[in-house]
């Protein structure tokens, strides 16, 4: 309890709506990660990059790697927006570990956020790449009577992406809170290796989900313009 209870200090109310921890914490996180952006950024060169810029292209390169094996030919346009998805689930799920903070991620109202942006985002792409056109024509292949099964199916998996990510977060800040009352602090170092494991397999999942799903509508439009 003590750690909601720090952020919930600084809530305030903005007209109707109210500020409160998930949300504090989350602008906390935008900030420093725009921070870091701009500092490891300030200094690129060509012909003698640091060694800060050699590990950021490192990890840039194996994001746009990952993006190409699932939508080739996509990687330039996808990357911006899953890269970004994959940074901020990551470090949103490490919160945790800061004295005082939670991870915003075990909050239904993120998760359902993040979906909710997978969701756009897969449509956005969509029309973008293919034209309105083309990407409304997929929801009617191959028989128009399945297009209510096409809705459900992207209402349903977007609603699994948010219970999915808040679930797992949930069950794991109780999960080491358990163990913590149990075992009191003799134990804190394999709870913190759990914590940050799962984190980063959890900000992976979300991620290459939302990649799927994006790299499977992309697809589906190719295939049926090749049917045509």
């Amino acid at each position: 309890m003590g750690k909601p209870e720090l952020l919930e200090l600084l809530a305030f109310h903005l007209g109707p709506l109210h500020i409160g921890a998930t949300v504090l914490t989350t602008w906390l996180l935008m900030a420093v990660l725009t921070g870091l952006a701009g500092f490891g950024t300030r200094n690129l060169s060509v012909q003698t990059p640091s060694s800060l810029q050699t590990a950021l292209e490192g990890a840039v390169l194996a994001l746009q790697s990952a993006i190409a094996d699932a939508a080739p030919g996509h990687a330039a346009q996808l990357l911006p927006f899953i890269g970004t998805l994959w940074l901020f689930i990551a470090a949103a799920n490490l919160m945790g570990l800061a004295p005082g903070l939670r991870s915003p991620t075990g909050d239904l109202s993120l998760t359902v956020a993040l979906a909710l942006l997978v969701f756009v985002s897969v449509h956005w792409f969509g029309i973008r790449i293919d034209g309105l056109r083309a990407y409304l024509r997929h929801y009617l292949d191959p028989n128009p009577i399945l297009l209510p099964f096409h809705l459900l199916g992207e209402i349903t998996r977007t609603l699994a992406l948010a219970v999915r990510l808040f679930g797992n977060m949930m069950s794991l800040e109780m999960a080491a809170l358990l163990v913590l009352l149990v075992a009191g602090f003799l134990a804190p170092v394999p709870i913190l290796m759990l914590h940050i494991v799962e984190a980063l397999v959890q900000a992976y999942i979300f991620g290459m989900l939302a990649l799927v799903y994006v790299a499977g509508s992309l697809q589906s439009h190719e295939l049926s313009k090749r049917t045509d």
